[in-house]
């Protein structure tokens, strides 16, 4: 069987998407691999596919147990045969998988970087066959990463004792050019093809909301997607704790999941997640890498995540069918200082010395910068991340908060000269909220005992809002005509831009939002209200809506029998396609996205009879 003949009978698909096919070639030619693929884009069939066609064991190396459980569940429902090795199993049921393995069981075998130079394993590694090593999540290996593990260096080690070089394959969703460049160097890949597919996902709405009431917000929100499910990501533990209780007393179905709870908790309600049984999750950012549902509707953030990187990739576990989905960011400035106290007190990277540390926490530092002025720009949103990542566009994608608000071009220049100036006469020694309260002639204790109601720009900006100053204080550090300091106390200090403005008599005309005089037009699905669409394919009809929740109803039904995920059945967007395809029989059946011959024997029967008895039924 070749690898369209793979595709199809273990994955249902009949084409390759983007650069799967020349990633799988490569592979199948012996050659590393480096693939930066976007949440969804199907990276893991880049090294699925090539196992099943190569001599001897591929290993995938993961950084969770609940990605490792999730892809083997996965694969082991499409027919093939799959196991993992990590700290979840006792240690008769790692012996066992071990000696499976040993005896060829296995083609796939997922296993933690942490056990990959224990004894057991490198005993069993070095007198089997090893084909390939792929490096899932391979942004973990860099310190410069979002999500630095240093067990990932043992990976390298393990190769190097191997009696034969496997071909080695990383892939990641999220990787900047400098974390590119560390997965080719440190895990010392052999002139690799480097592939990049683009981060964009365009089946993904972006939005930031500033809000007096965050948690009224996201009631409201979910008051308007009762039938979807999805994640609602907070900053810490105590936030975790109260929206969950909070939206459980308002008569939701919501789970929670951060580290301070039991791990019998966790697994507890992850599932109760996964399987659909609660449709909402609140958690800290320790819950979501590997978790493959592809049924979420919505990831909302009830604060600002530390980086793009980490917000692009938990926004990310959004839509993975490629079915329209929503991710909005609810901010505050409280956010900031929050995350601040995360990056002075990060303990993850003990293992650097000081030195290092100390340039970890700078990089920190400047990438919490680039992620709160994606919370203040006016600009596409989405042209803000893809540039982020080195990609450029049209700066409009008619998809996000920013591209469907209606915007005016307003002279700035004098909020932006006087802002300039206040920071020149106080010496540039004070902070944001100083340097607005001096503006605006506020008679604070604070403005007193540092005497800036004596300077002379103290009230110059009385009649303007104190938001539209501060509105204008972000522009400027977003076009660096100055400069925040990422000290414990925040400076605002001039930039060689600055002298624009106090001595050139620069015009600036920033781009802020109307006032409506009119109600704004809805966007998007409200609560499965508006007609469910597959991208390219048109609106459902009403009747086709019906055939959906029937053949959902199926779906769960079949998953309760087989103690799976219904995602893991078939995905939405395969039930979507039956939905328009409406097969009658096997062959028809066959050409439905995502249906393939392992799985068409063991549910294709059960989908059809459904659809036949409510197709006879108009």
């Amino acid at each position: 069987m070749d690898k369209y003949g793979i595709l199809k009978k273990y994955f249902g698909y009949d084409t390759f998407r983007n650069a799967q096919e020349a990633l799988i070639d490569h592979i199948l030619e012996g050659k590393d691999t480096v693939g930066i693929m976007p949440t969804g884009a199907g990276k893991s069939l880049c090294y699925q596919i090539p196992a099943l066609l190569m001599e001897g064991i591929t290993l995938v190396v993961s950084p969770l147990i609940s990605l490792m459980k999730d892809q083997v569940g996965s694969l082991n429902q499409a027919g093939v045969h799959a196991a993992y090795l990590n700290s979840s199993l006792t240690m008769n049921q790692y012996y066992k998988a071990l000696g499976l393995a040993k005896q060829g069981r296995y083609p796939i075998i997922y296993v933690a970087p942490e056990r990959l130079v224990t004894e057991e394993f490198l005993d069993f590694a070095i007198n089997a066959r090893i084909a390939m090593v792929a490096v899932d999540e391979a942004h973990c290996v860099s310190q410069w990463g979002q999500d630095f593990r240093p067990s990932y260096l043992k990976i390298v080690e393990f190769i190097g004792r191997l009696p034969r070089r496997p071909v080695v394959s990383a892939f990641t969703a999220t990787a900047t050019r400098e974390v590119r460049d560390d997965i080719i160097d440190i895990l010392q890949l052999q002139d690799p093809l480097v592939m990049t597919t683009g981060f964009d996902r365009n089946n993904l709405y972006f939005g930031v909301m500033t809000v007096k009431d965050r948690y009224a917000a996201i009631r409201n929100y979910l008051e308007m997607h009762k039938n979807d499910s999805g994640i609602i990501y907070c900053l810490t533990r105590k936030q975790v704790e109260e929206v969950c209780g909070r939206l459980r007393e308002d008569g939701f179905q919501a789970t929670r999941y951060h580290a301070g709870l039991s791990d019998e908790e966790r697994r507890k309600n992850q599932d109760d997640f996964i399987y659909d049984r609660t449709p909402v999750m609140v958690s800290t950012n320790a819950f979501g890498m590997g978790i493959d549902k592809s049924n979420v509707r919505f990831v909302l953030h009830f604060g600002m995540p530390k980086n793009i990187e980490s917000y692009y990739q938990e926004a990310g576990r959004a839509g993975r069918d490629g079915e329209p989905a929503e991710c909005i960011l609810y901010y505050s400035s409280r956010d900031v200082v929050t995350n601040q106290l995360f990056i002075e007190n990060n303990q993850d990277n003990q293992e650097l010395d000081e030195t290092a540390r100390a340039m970890v926490r700078e990089r920190d530092k400047e990438r919490l910068k680039k992620m709160t002025f994606y919370c203040f720009t006016n600009e596409c949103l989405r042209d803000y991340i893809l540039k982020y990542f080195g990609e450029y566009g049209s700066n409009y994608c008619g998809n996000c908060s920013n591209c469907l608000t209606q915007f005016e071009q307003v002279d700035v220049t004098e909020i932006a000269r006087a802002l300039a100036g206040c920071v020149e006469s106080s010496r540039q020694r004070y902070g944001t909220t100083v340097i607005i309260d001096t503006l605006h002639g506020a008679n604070t204790a604070k403005i007193r005992n540092y005497r800036m109601d004596a300077n002379p720009y103290y009230g110059a900006l009385a009649k303007i809002p104190a938001y539209r100053i501060r509105q204008v204080l972000n522009y400027l550090q977003l076009e660096e005509y100055l400069f925040v300091t990422n000290d414990d106390y925040a400076v605002v200090k001039l930039t060689m831009k600055s002298r624009e403005l106090l001595e050139e008599g620069r015009q600036l005309v920033m781009k802020l939002a109307k006032e409506p005089d009119r109600p704004v037009k809805e966007r998007g699905s409200k609560g499965g209200k508006d007609k469910k669409t597959l991208p390219g394919e048109g609106q459902f009809t009403s009747r086709e809506e019906k055939l959906f929740e029937k053949l959902r109803g199926l779906r769960t039904e079949i998953a309760r029998e087989e103690k799976v995920p219904p995602y893991i059945v078939f995905s939405d967007k395969t039930l979507t396609h039956m939905c328009l395809v409406k097969p009658s029989n096997r062959e028809e059946m066959m050409r439905v996205s995502g249906v393939g011959e392992f799985k068409f024997d063991k549910y294709g029967e059960r989908f059809l009879a459904c659809l036949r008895e409510e197709l006879r039924n108009p």
